[in-house]
């Protein structure tokens, strides 16, 4: 028998279900199309970001919560990978038309709370937040990363930064198809900037990737298996989710203590 649609994943779902469910919370996956060292797909981010928001939009939903979550929106800021080829690239400016005109449709349609589930580094949505509470002022809008409600070094040796031992530990668990054997991944050594202030990360710049590792990774994958994939990402969905119940339940007029 085959899995019938589920209600709170919008793109599954259908107008018959859809217009006789008031949805509180619009759940926004959005990762980025990369390379990710030799061993993990170009999706790796957008795989990741999409089932963590539709887990704990399950667990929430299971709770009471009224979850919709939207298409993944699949490019994500990498202006510092423009010479790796077929990295795609949203300029910031972009990723904000997108999701001002995604935050219109809510905000006309009495949605009120919008989550964005972030994969990708790369992203970084504070400012656009900022300006929508000025064009939207009615809608609350909030970002997480999918990783960030744990601590990893409780969990893998090398977490890493990008297609490291937790990246490539999810993707074992999720789609062990689309991870190649880690024989042949990459190191994922890198190079950091050699100013001081940089180097210690109270000075900001953009990393040009090509020039700080060779196999696109940041972190050594190779010590990722998919138990610990399993037992960090369950625990993350489990947490993003009693955040939504929690949100669900709250009076946006009454957020404050």
């Amino acid at each position: 028998m085959k899995n019938k649609p589920r209600p709170y994943v919008l793109a599954e779902t259908n107008w018959k279900s859809v217009k006789e469910t008031k949805y509180s919370i619009a759940v926004l996956p959005w990762g980025a199309t990369e390379a990710h060292n030799y061993h993990l797909p170009y999706a790796t981010d957008n795989i990741l970001a999409e089932n963590a928001a539709i887990e704990s939009a399950r667990l929430a939903w299971e709770k009471g919560a009224k979850v919709v979550v939207l298409p993944t929106i699949p490019f994500g800021v990498n202006t510092g990978q423009m010479d790796v080829k077929l990295c795609m690239n949203l300029n910031p400016s972009t990723q904000y038309a997108i999701l001002k005109d995604t935050v219109q449709v809510l905000d006309a349609h009495g949605i009120t709370k919008l989550v964005i589930v972030n994969g990708h580094g790369g992203n970084d949505f504070k400012q656009m937040i900022r300006e929508l509470s000025l064009a939207f002022p009615k809608v609350f809008v909030c970002v997480l990363n999918w990783w960030a409600s744990l601590d990893p070094k409780a969990y893998f040796d090398e977490p890493g930064d990008h297609a490291g031992e937790l990246e490539t530990a999810a993707m074992m668990h999720l789609t062990p198809e689309l991870v190649l054997p880690l024989s042949e991944a990459g190191p994922g050594s890198a190079k950091s900037f050699k100013i001081k202030g940089l180097k210690q990360g109270w000075v900001k710049a953009q990393r040009q990737w090509t020039k700080v590792t060779e196999d696109t990774g940041v972190g050594n994958p190779k010590q990722a298996n998919k138990e610990k994939g399993k037992l960090f990402f369950d625990l993350s969905a489990k947490n993003i989710a009693a955040f939504l119940e929690e949100l669900h339940q709250t009076d946006l007029e009454d957020i404050y203590e």
